[in-house]
């Protein structure tokens, strides 16, 4: 009988030695691969037999320098409600966009429609606030975020309520509501 050398068992697979195996926590890999590659095979502006450029006015070089083209720039910040927070380790945004966590070098970013539910929770000793963005995939990713005093967790509570107000769509909370409007309707028909 012949004995194989070395170990039997497959290589693990998921979260805990890929994050790319999260959706949205990084860019998949053969995204960044063909990125790099598209970078290096752009053509060049001179190619043999092309006609020298005329001379430009002023006005025209401001126009046409790699400053003055710059990137469409993000949607512009609708007048609603913003929230931060951080610490030295870790970082919430909630705005219009949606909601983007941050842990040290990696970073994950969901869209409105993409949460489920967010929710809050305090230690009950410490200085310690979390956060954990629910997707409706049954999916959660919690952030803890360490406050400078215990008093901070009621500031942060009501200005992410304000954000998850002014954004956050809660269908089954809409559809309770067209429900109740509905049984009214029906109430005040049959009298």
């Amino acid at each position: 009988m012949e004995q194989r050398i070395g170990s039997s068992s497959q290589p693990l697979e998921g979260a805990g030695f890929d994050p790319a195996f999260i959706p949205g926590l990084t860019s998949p890999a053969s995204g960044r691969e063909v990125d790099a590659k598209a970078k290096t095979d752009e053509p060049e502006d001179t190619a043999p037999g092309a006609a020298p450029e005329q001379d430009a006015t002023p006005e025209q070089e401001a126009e046409q320098e790699p400053g003055a083209e710059a990137a469409p720039e993000e949607d512009a910040a609708p007048d609603g409600p913003v929230f931060e927070a951080s610490d030295r380790r870790a970082r919430i945004v909630a705005d219009h966009s949606g909601v983007r966590l941050r842990l040290d070098d990696q970073e994950c970013e969901f869209r409105w429609d993409e949460i489920g539910a967010v929710e809050t929770e305090t230690a009950r000793f410490g200085k310690r606030w979390t956060v954990t963005v629910h997707t409706p995939d049954s999916r959660w990713y919690p952030l803890e975020i360490e406050a400078p005093s215990r008093s901070r967790f009621a500031e942060w509570d009501t200005a992410l309520d304000a954000v998850l107000d002014e954004y956050f769509e809660d269908d089954a909370g809409e559809s309770a509501e067209v429900t109740e409007a509905a049984e009214s309707t029906e109430d005040d028909a049959g009298k």
